[in-house]
């Protein structure tokens, strides 16, 4: 025990990171308003607020394309335990959930009849003392409940060998003993490195000041969309004494002005009206960059450049979310075998070894669909290499490359 941290430093620790992931969750969610620099906005315009899905588009093209399909080699029977436990919300959550904080988390709990049940929990409500060489944490703490004021409700402090569960309206602590090794709450992490072991979000802070100068932009093309639409005119040398209703001077199509008593009248004139083009250049400037930023095109911010590519024109133009895209499915892997693991513990009641797992590998679907040219040239391709090595490619390794299953045929 000397050498844990302790749940109130674990508790200190959540609660300087929460901030800083829920900035990342208002971005995605588009609740986040740019700051007004106070220069060009008028005054009656303060309350304007305008929103980009820029994040959330970058957030959701690539865990769109995350699609977990199983584990092979599977030596202690993980997919049972996944699929007893709703994969479709656990994958897909816990892929989102990274990919904003950085790190989400799959909590264990052995249910009423010692099965084991995963949950995913994000990044703002629990964090942990992480292993660098396994993945697993030394000790962790999650929030299980808040209430609708963000105060925490009940919240668990997990060790090898223990889970402690501790509500805001009880005194005593609910200590559950359990065979795990490492504690039941194991991360998901995206980008891992050295110096952040709990990895990096795909919503950069270059991803969040390009949007802020983005909305900034689409905002004074609103405000300058009304003198677009109505051009600021003037009447020079007009009599004090005359009243003119200013709504239908600027809708009237016939205006009507005569002279004073000594026979002149005022002088009309239009201001230049003001030109969109600016703005829109701007904008698209803002989205190249955002774009850069994060492996996307042009196309896929709302900028139509080319006509309808084929499949192969697709995959290069998404090189960069391709190549981000394999890293994620790389770091997931690792996140998904461990909480397997420890859960495969609970099942059987017995403390496994986690090399015990080293066979078992994660499969995912291809990032990319193969159109029907595609699929043309991989069966092409695939004759070939059978002929020149008599075997080499089956059912199982086509199937990576298609995402197409056998349905029912012999690998």
């Amino acid at each position: 025990m000397s050498d844990y941290k302790g749940i109130q430093y674990l508790r200190n620790k959540l609660n300087t990171k929460r901030e800083r992931i829920r900035t990342r969750y208002e971005y995605y969610e588009m609740k986040k308003a740019a700051k007004d620099l106070g220069i060009s906005t008028p005054e009656e315009m303060k309350w304007f607020k305008t929103v980009l899905g820029w994040c959330g588009k970058a957030v959701d093209s690539l865990a769109d394309r995350l699609i977990f399909r199983e584990f092979e080699n599977d030596n202690f029977n993980l997919n049972q335990i996944y699929q007893l436990n709703n994969p479709d919300i656990l994958f897909d959550g816990s892929i989102l959930s990274a990919l904003i904080s950085s790190c989400c988390f799959i909590y264990i709990v052995e249910d009423a009849i010692g099965f084991p049940r995963l949950q995913v929990i994000n990044g703002m409500n629990a964090t942990g003392i992480i292993d660098p060489i396994t993945g697993m944490l030394k000790e962790g703490y999650a929030v299980l409940e808040r209430d609708n004021n963000e105060n925490v409700i009940q919240e668990a402090y997990f060790v090898a060998g223990r889970t402690d569960y501790l509500r805001k309206d009880e005194k005593d602590t609910d200590s559950r003993d359990n065979v795990a090794p490492y504690p039941l709450l194991v991360p998901v992490i995206y980008r891992p490195d050295d110096k952040r072991p709990f990895g990096h979000s795909r919503i950069s802070r270059a991803c969040m000041s390009i949007v802020d100068s983005a909305m900034r932009t689409v905002k004074r093309s609103e405000i300058s969309a009304e003198f677009f639409s109505f051009p600021q005119k003037y009447l020079l040398g007009l009599s004090n004494d005359v009243e003119i209703n200013k709504w239908q001077a600027s809708i009237s199509s016939l205006l009507m002005i005569t002279r004073d008593e000594d026979g002149n009248y005022p002088t009309i004139g239009q201001f230049q009206q003001q030109s969109m083009s600016p703005h829109m250049e701007q904008l698209k400037t803002f989205a190249a960059l955002f774009a850069g930023e994060t492996g996307l095109t042009l196309d896929d911010l709302g900028f139509v450049t080319d006509n309808p590519s084929s499949n192969e024109a697709i995959k290069a133009a998404h090189e960069t979310l391709r190549l981000t895209a394999r890293k994620a499915q790389r770091s997931f892997s690792t996140g998904f075998l461990n909480a397997g693991y420890l859960a495969a513990c609970i099942r059987d009641q017995f403390e496994y070894k986690r090399e015990q797992i080293y066979l078992t590998k994660a499969v995912w679907e291809p990032i990319f669909e193969p159109d029907a040219t595609m699929l043309s040239m991989i069966g092409d391709g695939a004759v070939k290499i059978n002929q020149a090595v008599p075997g080499y490619f089956k059912g199982d390794n086509l199937r990576k490359l298609t995402g197409i299953d056998q349905s029912g045929l012999n690998p």
